[in-house]
Formats: structure tokens, C-alpha cells, sequence
């Protein structure tokens, strides 16, 4: 593993990608058999193996380790209805393990492009395509702060945690649909969640583990908007 100054340099793509496969399982999330992916069974010791070794106290949680509900719940629902997603250029916002991000290419996606801050999901998300053999872009920058081009699906997996990210995704994906685009969420109703702003197009019970949730089953539907 390539480490600058001692320390794994999160900007090293090929470095982040082994440290990922090295602290990780091959795992299929419960509610899609059909996609493998490279999680964590623990999230206690992934954060702190993070943090050491990159030398920071304090770094953000390991989205990108864990198949969320609102993912798995959307994910499901793409490969249940590949009409939806066949044929279009996909954008994944907030694209974490890439987990909707492969199954829109498995149902049949022209194009994905994977968004996330977090250079480690960037990371899980190449690991991940690669793993499931097809092709997803990545991308770092911030595409909230523009206005929504050349996408006609967009994805948003369990984004509604934090207000201010909140309110931001739904500006974008508002701004998407006045353009023509569908977007489908999965979120299992987080605190920010806008309710009654969205068509529910399925319910799903997604397994998941309390260590990460409050149930051991956890209700989160697929949302539809445009």
C-alpha cells in the first residue's frame, strides 16, 4: 500500500482501492443477492483503522462500508424495473459503496456517473463496478452547487440524514425534473426527509444490523419524483 509520510494518502486512488480490499468482505447485500460488494461487518473498527491510517482524528463516518437501507431499497427496485432505468444517462448522487450506482448499470443504464465528497467512496465505488464487471465514472466535485445537465435519471440513496445536505439535494433534484430528468430515492424516511414531497413507487423490509440502525428490519420505500 503506497502511504505518504507514513500515512495512507487518500488522494492515491490505487492505495485507498487496497486498503479497502484489505479491511473488507466480499459481501452481497441482503435485499440484492445479486450484487457483491466490499463491506465492513463492524463499523467501530473500520472508522478507527481509517483514522490511523491517515493520521486524523475525527474523519467522517465509513458511508461507503455499508449497504444502507435507502441503497438497498433502491438498488432493488431498479433491477425489478429495468424499464425505468434502460437507455438513460444515470447520476448517483452521494454515491457511498456505488451500490445504486451498479444496479442502474445492471438494469441496463447507457452511462453512470458516481458523485461523492468522500474519496474513499469514490474509491469503494471503482473497487465495487469493477468487482460486478461494469463501467462506472466517479467523480469528486460537487454537483449540487450547479444546475443539473445531461443526466435524465437521478439517483439519490438515503441523503436525507443531515439538514443542510438535505435541503440541498432537494433544490438539485427539483431543478432536475423541471428539466425533464426522473429521479428515484431510496430513504427509509431519515430526519430530513421531505415528506410529502415525493410519489412512493414501492415499500421494501431491508435486513440490516443494529449496530447501524435501531431494528434488525428497517421499512424504506423507493420514491419517485417527475
Amino acid at each position: 500500500m503506497t502511504k505518504v509520510s507514513g500515512r495512507l494518502d487518500p488522494n492515491n486512488g490505487e492505495a485507498v482501492r487496497a486498503f479497502i480490499a484489505e479491511n473488507t468482505r466480499c459481501l452481497a447485500p441482503p435485499l440484492v443477492p445479486e450484487i457483491l460488494l466490499y463491506l465492513a461487518e463492524e463499523s467501530v473498527p473500520i472508522w478507527q483503522k481509517t483514522e490511523e491510517e491517515l493520521g486524523e482524528m475525527n474523519v467522517p463516518p465509513p458511508y461507503w462500508a455499508f449497504a444502507w437501507a435507502g441503497g438497498q431499497a433502491l438498488a432493488r427496485y431498479m433491477l425489478d424495473n429495468p424499464h425505468l432505468v434502460a437507455g438513460r444517462h444515470v447520476l448517483d448522487l452521494g454515491a457511498g459503496s456505488g451500490l445504486t450506482a451498479i444496479a442502474a448499470m445492471k438494469a441496463g443504464a447507457i452511462s453512470v456517473l458516481a458523485t461523492d465528497i468522500d474519496l474513499f467512496a469514490l474509491a469503494a465505488t471503482e473497487l465495487n463496478a469493477a468487482l460486478n464487471d461494469v463501467k462506472v465514472s466517479t467523480t469528486a466535485e460537487d454537483l449540487l452547487a450547479g444546475a443539473p445537465q445531461g443526466f435524465d435519471l437521478i439517483l439519490v440513496g438515503d441523503l436525507f440524514y443531515e439538514r443542510a445536505l438535505a435541503e440541498r439535494v432537494t433544490r438539485y433534484i427539483e431543478a432536475a425534473v423541471a428539466n425533464g430528468a426522473l429521479v428515484l430515492i431510496g430513504d427509509p424516511q431519515r430526519n430530513y426527509f421531505p415528506k410529502g414531497r415525493f410519489e412512493c413507487a414501492a415499500d421494501y423490509r431491508v435486513p440490516v444490523t443494529r449496530e447501524l440502525e435501531d431494528a434488525e428490519i428497517k421499512n424504506s420505500a423507493v420514491w419517485r419524483l417527475g
